[in-house]
Parts: structure tokens; C-alpha cells; sequence
């Protein structure tokens, strides 16, 4: 044990492998939902990913999927995650263990468990439900946390040196450098920002010297942060995926400071409470309770042993919940990640001090306090392996090459499901080559004038069959864009003249499709035929749809949003082709096996009840 504490590089290495191997179990097999496809395009392309762009990790992306070994591309990147996550697991070790020892538990009878109670706190870090789902698929948030975690390494070296360290001026600039760097990836590295700048004065006062070193770090911070001109530089060679066109200053800026989505921060307090409550629901499954409990003991023990690393800490966790409960999406878990490295923080020190007391209580069991840190590290582990598991989720692939199987030759389809196919499509036609035929067309994006030049680099004569409608909603949403005085009514009817434009210039010579979500304005006069998980647009009523393909779904036991949803949209499209065969073809034998395939997806809804009601018996 003794070797061990004077070895925290060791501990941290093994640490981290033994997080990789489990990892390495769970990480899923291809395409996940929400962002994967868009962000495994951008990363297989060299293209330009949503605001607010991600160039590092896009770069380092590129260099993982043209890897030379035996794995799809998109393997490769969720490989990536998972080594990204394990990786930071390994650097925690480090910054966890100077927490402890900063926390006054450097006494010789508690130094020894030092080492072993960060391992452990990274451990339960690790195994928290919202970090380990980020090391199973590909994102932007594990390279965050492998940045997070080497930010506050070189941050605590240099403003809390242990023992025998000097810091200086090298440390602080490093620091510098590796801050600017982790926002060219995501910009909620600002999370930092006070608990770091109060520890900082704290340590230092707020002297002139402070000052003019803080003066000093601009440079390498600006080194670090200047990978962001990768996106002018790329934008200008229109890539493949080119969210944004920032090809000018203004469009750069807008990219940089995520325009499109400002509307959902700080918009009512509603959002506060909504987001809040959701946070403290799960916060106790998080950490499996037993984690929670340990940050808690923690917390008060770094209270008592260091006041200023402790007001720095809680900084850090308090403006993280600040910002992320005033951001109105779903998917809001990641932006709760650094509350939870905190979390992870504290019961390290929670771990050490419970360790340090047992060995006073106890010396006798002080061969076995390793082994019970152990043990209580990995409840997290055992708690959430089921729902952190992805290895057999297949969902988005299936969906997504089962919408391609609904579609004819030189098919167009308009959709608003980007989370579980569309997003997913610009990997399958845009990197692995399936279906370049079809047009796909992200109803929402089409609001933006950077998309509809996407669209016409792709499908010129998309564009150019409807130019005078194209024109009429671009000179519209110019004025939105660029905060000018605009009539949202006027917008709005440019858009739809817009997309009904689309639609019937394109039904004479193609296929053209939507979803059941597009609304029926958008298709007025014309009639949906069911036709696998699309819906076929015709002029005339009655036509039969072709067989029901075999889709390839296979089965994912765990619950959740959007798996639920996945089995939803599966039903749903077995449901509505039975209501057109029951009502409009007047044939009750296909409409009920229609439904009897629809609970093959899914329990039975109130849409599958009518249906059944309306059945002869």
C-alpha cells in the first residue's frame, strides 16, 4: 500500500485500463442517436459540425477513423470515446489525489490511503451513469472530460504545489495554452472559469504580479484557442458537411458563438425548475446512492481541511448547475458533467477520510481498507452496467437502413426525426456510401439559409427548380438573421411556399416521401400513402402500397426517450398502414396483420386500440 501512494502514475494507469476494459465491453457497435451520425461524417470528412464547431475534436476524429485496423469508421470513434473517457478516468486518479492531500489528509497515518481513495473516487466517477455514456458512442464530451481533467491537473500543480513542487511561471502558461485549447472542443470549458479564477486570487491575492501574469496567459491561451481557424479555412473548400457557411466573419461568429441555439438559454424560469428537478430526481442513481453519500461525508471534510480548494470546488458545481438548468433541450445530462466530477472530487476525499478513521479505530484492518475501497468504488459499476450497456444496441442503424428500404429509386423525403435517422443518414450516404440516390431533407434546418446552400452543393437542381421560392424565404430570413426588424408571419408563409415547392416540382420526376410528424400544411391536395416507415405523396387517393418490407430491428431491452421512441416509430408506421387498409382499401385481413406486427415493436396504443375496436370480430 505504502509503494502504491509513492506510484500515483501507476494508479492511474491501471485505473484507467481497468475503466477501458470495461468500457471496451459496453461501447457500441455503430451509429447512436441524437448528434453520432452528423459528428461521425465530420470527423470521417473533414466537414464542419453544428455550432459550435469542434475543430480538435473533429481533427483528432479523422485521425482515429483512417486508423489501419479491422473496424468500420464509425467503430473506430466510439473506440475513441471510450479510450478518451478511461483516459481522463486515469488523469482524475491524479487530480483527486491532490485534492485529498490538499484536504489535510497528507498525515502520515492518512497518506498512504491517498492514493487508493483517488483511484476509488475516479472509479465511482467513472462508473456514474452519465459519464460512462459518454464513453460508449461518439461525441464531443469524452475529449471534453480528457480536457477537464488535464486542465485541473495542471491548474491545482500550479496554484496548490504539494511538497517538494515548485510552480512557476512554465505551469501557468502550459495551463494557458491547454484552457485554449479545450474550448476549440467545447465551449462549456467556461464552467471552469470561477471556481478556477477564485482559487487563483485566493492563492495568489490580488496583486499586481497576479495581474500581469494572468495578462501573460493570454498568449498561450490564444495559441491554444487559434485551431478555431480551421472552420474559415475548411468552410471556404465547402466540404461535405458544412453547417454554417462561416466563411465570412460574421458567419464565423455565429458558428463560435452558437447563435442558433441562444434561444433555448436563459429563456423562463420554468426551464430553471424543469431542469433543476430533473438534475436532483437522478442525481441518487447517478452515483448508485453509495457515491453520493462518500461526496457528501467528503464535502465536509474538505470543508474542514482546506476552505479555500473547498469554496473553489463548490464554485465549480454550483455555476455548472447554473448554466445547464438555464439551457431548455433534452438531452442535458452532459452539461451536468462537471457537478459531477466534483461530485467524484469529494467522495475521494470522503474515501480517504472514512479510510484515515477506520485505520485509528481499527489498525489491525488496515491490510484489508484497500480491498473495502475497492469494493465500494465499483457499487457504481454493478448499479449501472445494464443501462450503460450499448454493445447489442442497434436501433439507429436499423432504423435508418430500414427508412432507406422504404424509399424508391431517386426518392426525396422530408423529415423532422434527426435524432433517429436523419442525422444517422449523412453518415450512411456521405461515408459508407448507402442509398446516394435518395435526398433527404431536415425539415427544421431548411429554416436556415446556410442549409439550403448545403442542400444545393448536394442537389443543385433541388434548388433551381424552385428558385423564386427559395429567394422569397431567403430575403426573409435575412432579416432574422441578422436581427433586422422581420414579420415572423412573412417568414413563415415563404417557408411553407417554400417547401410545398419542393415537394410538387419534384413529384413529376421523383418519388418524394415524409414522415408522420410533418405537418399536414406542407402537403395540402395531395395524399400520404404508407410505404414501410414513410409516407409516399400522391395527387390521387386509393393507390395500393407495396408489401410491408422485412425490416431488420433487432430487439434493445433498455427503456428510455429515444429507444422508446425508435419502438414507437416502428408501430406507429405498422398502425397507419392498417388505418389505410382498413378505411380506405375496406381490407380488414391486412389491416389486423398490420396490427399484429405493430405489437412485434411495441405495447399497445391508443391509436392500436381504435384500430383493433374497428376491426370485424
Amino acid at each position: 500500500m505504502k509503494g502504491l501512494s509513492g506510484r500515483p502514475g501507476v494508479a492511474a494507469f491501471l485505473t484507467g485500463a481497468g475503466v477501458f476494459a470495461v468500457y471496451a465491453l459496453t461501447v457500441a457497435p455503430g451509429l447512436g442517436f441524437i448528434d453520432s451520425g452528423e459528428l461521425s461524417t465530420v470527423a470521417c470528412r473533414l466537414g464542419i459540425a453544428h455550432p459550435t464547431g469542434y475543430p480538435l475534436f473533429t481533427l483528432l476524429g479523422w485521425i482515429f477513423s483512417h486508423l489501419p485496423v479491422p473496424a468500420r469508421q464509425v467503430g473506430r470513434l466510439n473506440v475513441m470515446a471510450a479510450l478518451f473517457c478511461s483516459a481522463a478516468a486515469g488523469i482524475f486518479v491524479l487530480v483527486f489525489r491532490r485534492a485529498v492531500l490538499l484536504s489535510g489528509r497528507g498525515r502520515e497515518s492518512d497518506a498512504a490511503f491517498a492514493t487508493a481513495s483517488a483511484a476509488g473516487g475516479a472509479l465511482i466517477l467513472a462508473f456514474s451513469a452519465t459519464y460512462w455514456s459518454q464513453a460508449v458512442a461518439v461525441e464531443v464530451y469524452p475529449l471534453h472530460l480528457l480536457l477537464v481533467s488535464i486542465l485541473l491537473l495542471l491548474f491545482l500543480r500550479a496554484a496548490f504545489p504539494l511538497h517538494g513542487e515548485v510552480s512557476g511561471r512554465r505551469d501557468w502558461y502550459l495551463f494557458a495554452y491547454a484552457v485554449g485549447l479545450a474550448f476549440t472542443n467545447h465551449m462549456t470549458t467556461v464552467f471552469l472559469a470561477p471556481g478556477l479564477l477564485y482559487m487563483y486570487f485566493a492563492r495568489r491575492g490580488g496583486s499586481r504580479s497576479s495581474w500581469n501574469l494572468l495578462a501573460r496567459m493570454a498568449i498561450p491561451f490564444l495559441a491554444g484557442l487559434s485551431l478555431y481557424a480551421y472552420i474559415p479555412l475548411r468552410a471556404s473548400r465547402t466540404p461535405v458537411l458544412n453547417w454554417g457557411y462561416a466563411v465570412t466573419p460574421e458567419r464565423f461568429f455565429w458558428h463560435l458563438s452558437g447563435k442558433q441555439y441562444q434561444v433555448w438559454m436563459f429563456s423562463s424560469m420554468d426551464v430553471v425548475g424543469r431542469q433543476l428537478f430533473y438534475f436532483l430526481g437522478t442525481l441518487m442513481g447517478e452515483f448508485a446512492y453509495a457515491g453520493l453519500l462518500l461526496s457528501a461525508a467528503g464535502a465536509f471534510a474538505l470543508w474542514r481541511g482546506n476552505r479555500r480548494l473547498a469554496a473553489g470546488v463548490a464554485l465549480l458545481f454550483l455555476f455548472c448547475i447554473f448554466y445547464a438548468a438555464n439551457y431548455d433541450i433534452h438531452d442535458i445530462d452532459s452539461y451536468f458533467l462537471l457537478a459531477y466530477i466534483c461530485l467524484g472530487l469529494t467522495a475521494a476525499v470522503g474515501l480517504s477520510a472514512l479510510a484515515g478513521l477506520a485505520a485509528k479505530r481499527i489498525p489491525r484492518a488496515n491490510a484489508a481498507i484497500p480491498l473495502l475501497i475497492l469494493g465500494v468504488s465499483l457499487i457504481p459499476l454493478v448499479a449501472n452496467y445494464r443501462d450503460a450497456d450499448e454493445s447489442n444496441d442497434h436501433l439507429v442503424e436499423d432504423y435508418t437502413a430500414d427508412m432507406f428500404s422504404s424509399l424508391r429509386p431517386d426518392a426525396v423525403i422530408i423529415s423532422y426525426q434527426w435524432d433517429y435517422w436523419v442525422s444517422a443518414s449523412y453518415y450512411d450516404q456521405l461515408v459508407a456510401g448507402m442509398r446516394p440516390d435518395v435526398t433527404v431533407i431536415d425539415k427544421e434546418l431548411l429554416r436556415r439559409s446556410w442549409y439550403i446552400r448545403e442542400l444545393e452543393s448536394r442537389r443543385p437542381w433541388l434548388i433551381a427548380a424552385s428558385r423564386a421560392e427559395v429567394s422569397a424565404f431567403l430575403a426573409q430570413v435575412d432579416l432574422f438573421e441578422h436581427g433586422l426588424p422581420y414579420d415572423p408571419a412573412r417568414i413563415q408563409a415563404t417557408y411553407v411556399a417554400m417547401v410545398e415547392s419542393f415537394i410538387r416540382r419534384s413529384l413529376p420526376t421523383h418519388p418524394v416521401y415524409v414522415t408522420e410528424e410533418i405537418e399536414p400544411e406542407f402537403t395540402r391536395g395531395l395524399f400520404r400513402v404508407p410505404e414501410g416507415l414513410a409516407f409516399r405523396l400522391t395527387a390521387g387517393a386509393g393507390q395500393i402500397p407495396p408489401p410491408l418490407p422485412d425490416f431488420s430491428y433487432r430487439p434493445f431491452s433498455r427503456r428510455g426517450r429515444l429507444e422508446d421512441m425508435i419502438r414507437k416509430l416502428y408501430a406507429d408506421a405498422c398502425i397507419s398502414r392498417g388505418e389505410y387498409f382498413l378505411l380506405l382499401l375496406h381490407d380488414s385481413g391486412e389491416a389486423s396483420k398490420c396490427l399484429e406486427k405493430a405489437g412485434l415493436f411495441d405495447s399497445p396504443s391508443p391509436r392500436a386500440r381504435r384500430l383493433a375496436g374497428l376491426l370485424p370480430h
